[in-house]
């Protein structure tokens, strides 16, 4: 058992928030009871995840994407209202990491996305170190990589760029962040990996020559989350239950 203000205190301090300007506060978004004995984890605090934290009787719901984003509307109303009114109702407490938990060197989604296919990251840089960097020890067919993106996330991809396509130096940031692959392409990648793809990112990736691989929004986002909840249970002596609501974006 641990004190909400002890565990946000901590986790603040772990994920350096003051390092990030962000879109949305990091931290405690949602106060709820004060004694912490279950934490459940998730990408996104949809009104399933709620029902599914309540369901197991979690104390504290651990998410990516949380709530109060910048420029959206802020009255609390409609979907907002419902969510927040479930919390409210049932006590539980609601934290969100986004940037800090993106860009964290042994929690982050990039670093844990990184690991799980096999890519020790050599690097981070760009903005705010969001991309991470490796180089393989050798190269390896496009296809072969998009093939194991495919098995180890259980999901179809999307590539940009030719099967047989030798790639040396992979650059990677989960996500919506296709954005990046102009900084990709001036690092000297030979291809980047990221959960989203724009229709401008297509001709990005063929006229520079740097293959692109979306991989799912959601589903390169699923390991931070899980790694830094597995943390705090470990730390204050907490039961930790991940839930994996479906998003096939």
């Amino acid at each position: 058992m641990v004190k909400i203000n002890e565990l946000n205190h901590y986790t603040q301090q772990l994920m350096q928030v003051a390092r990030f300007k962000d879109y949305c506060p990091n931290g405690l978004q949602v106060e709820g009871r004060a004694e912490i004995n279950k934490i459940v984890t998730g990408v996104t605090a949809s009104m399933a995840l709620l029902e599914a934290a309540h369901q197991a009787d979690a104390d504290l719901i651990l998410v990516h994407h949380g709530y109060f984003w910048r420029n959206e509307a802020p009255g609390l109303v409609g979907i907002k209202r419902k969510r927040i009114k479930f919390l409210l109702q049932h006590d539980i407490n609601l934290m969100a990491y986004h940037l800090p938990l993106d860009a964290h060197g042994e929690f982050g989604n990039n670093v844990q996305l990184g690991r799980l296919l096999g890519f020790e990251a050599q690097s981070y840089v760009g903005t705010e170190e969001l991309i991470a960097c490796a180089e393989l020890a050798e190269g390896v067919p496009l296809s072969s990589i998009a093939d194991l993106v495919e098995q180890r996330l259980g999901r179809p991809v999307l590539t940009i760029g030719k099967a047989t396509q030798a790639i040396k130096k992979v650059a990677w940031c989960t996500g919506a962040a296709q954005g990046y692959i102009d900084q990709a392409i001036a690092l000297g990648a030979d291809l980047f990996i990221s959960g989203e793809i724009s229709e401008q990112t297509v001709h990005q990736s063929l006229e520079s020559g740097v293959a692109y691989i979306s991989a799912g929004h959601h589903a390169t986002e699923r390991y931070g989350v899980q790694a830094l909840g597995r943390h705090l249970a470990e730390k204050f002596d907490l039961e930790h239950v991940f839930v994996d609501i479906h998003n096939p974006v």
